[in-house]
C-alpha cells in the first residue's frame, strides 16, 4: 500500500529537476499558483487535454485504497483579468482584482458515494448517497505581491449540503507561468445535511446494514494538508502532481462508516497545452 505512493512522489520529484530548459517561460498565468491552472497565453482561448492517475481512499472514511484514472485539462477563455473555464463537470469564472485578490465561482456536479465503492462490503445495506448540483464560491488573498503567501476561503453548497474550507498556503519556487510547488493547510466545516450524507446512518440503513443508527451534527469536519506541483516538460507538455492528507474530527471518526480517521490521496498526471 505504501510502495506505490512513494514511487509516484519519487517520480514527480525527479522530473522537477527537468523541464526548466524548455519551460514555457513566455506564458503568464492569471495567478502564479500551480493549483490554479491557466492554459491560455494572454487573451484568447486555451485548451488542455491529458490524464491523471490517483491512489486514494475508496470513499470518505474508508480503509481501502484504489487507483483511479481521470481525464485532466479543460477549455478556457481569457480576457484581461477574467478567465472563463469548463473542466470536467464544472463550468465557472475567475478574476484577479488589484493583483492580490482572486475571486472564483463555478457550478458543478457532486457525485455521491456508491454502495459498490467498498470491495470488502463495508457499505452493504447503506445504498447510494445523494448526488447533486453544487455552487462553489472562492476567495484567495495574497499577503505578498508575488503570491508567495496567501489566505484561502471556499464555500461549496448545493443539493448535497454545504462545506466550508478555510486555509493558508505558500508557493515555493513559483514562476509567472504558474509552475512550481504549493503547500497549504486547511480547516473544513460541514452542515448537518452533508455530514449525514457522508457519515450518517438512518434507521432504515441501520436495519439493512446492521450498523448502529447515527446522526452527525454540523460543525468541524477535518484538518488537512496538501501539496500541489506543476511544471512544463516542454513548450506544450505539463506534468502535475498533488498529495492530500485530511484528519477527521472526533465526531466524524466515531461514525460506524468511518474505518480510518483520515483520508489520503496522491496523484500525478500529464496535460498537453494547445
Amino acid at each position: 500500500m505504501n510502495k506505490s505512493p512513494l514511487q509516484i512522489v519519487t517520480f514527480v520529484g525527479a522530473l522537477s529537476c527537468f523541464g526548466s530548459v524548455n519551460a514555457a517561460e513566455s506564458r503568464t498565468a492569471l495567478v502564479p499558483l500551480p493549483s490554479i491552472d491557466d492554459f491560455t497565453n494572454g487573451d484568447g482561448w486555451g485548451f488542455g487535454l491529458g490524464f491523471g492517475v490517483e491512489y486514494e481512499t475508496a470513499y470518505e472514511g474508508s480503509d481501502e485504497f484504489e487507483f483511479e484514472v481521470d481525464p485532466a485539462g479543460g477549455v478556457q477563455y481569457r480576457t484581461g483579468d477574467h478567465l472563463f473555464f469548463w473542466a470536467g463537470e464544472a463550468i465557472g469564472w475567475r478574476t484577479l482584482a488589484k493583483d492580490t485578490w482572486l475571486f472564483q465561482s463555478s457550478i458543478g456536479y457532486e457525485e455521491g458515494r456508491e454502495e459498490s465503492d467498498s470491495d470488502d462490503g463495508r457499505l452493504d445495506g447503506l445504498g447510494d448517497s445523494r448526488s447533486g448540483v453544487t455552487v462553489l464560491l472562492e476567495v484567495r488573498h495574497s499577503l505578498t505581491e508575488d503570491w508567495r503567501y496567501f489566505l484561502d476561503g471556499r464555500v461549496l453548497t448545493g443539493e448535497v449540503g454545504t462545506l466550508g474550507i478555510f486555509g493558508a498556503g505558500t508557493c515555493l519556487a513559483c514562476k509567472p507561468n504558474g509552475t512550481g510547488w504549493e503547500v497549504g493547510a486547511v480547516v473544513t466545516f460541514h452542515d448537518g445535511k452533508l455530514a449525514n450524507r457522508d457519515f450518517g446512518v438512518t434507521t432504515q440503513q441501520s436495519i439493512d446494514s446492521g450498523l448502529p443508527a447515527t446522526d452527525v451534527d454540523s460543525g468541524y469536519r477535518s484538518t488537512g494538508f496538501n501539496v500541489s506541483y506543476r511544471n512544463y516538460l516542454h513548450k506544450n507538455w505539463q506534468i502535475f502532481g498533488e498529495a492530500l492528507y485530511e484528519a477527521f474530527g472526533s465526531e466524524v471518526s466515531d461514525s460506524p462508516i468511518t474505518r480510518n480517521n483520515y483520508e489520503a490521496e496522491i496523484g500525478v498526471g500529464f496535460i498537453y497545452v494547445f
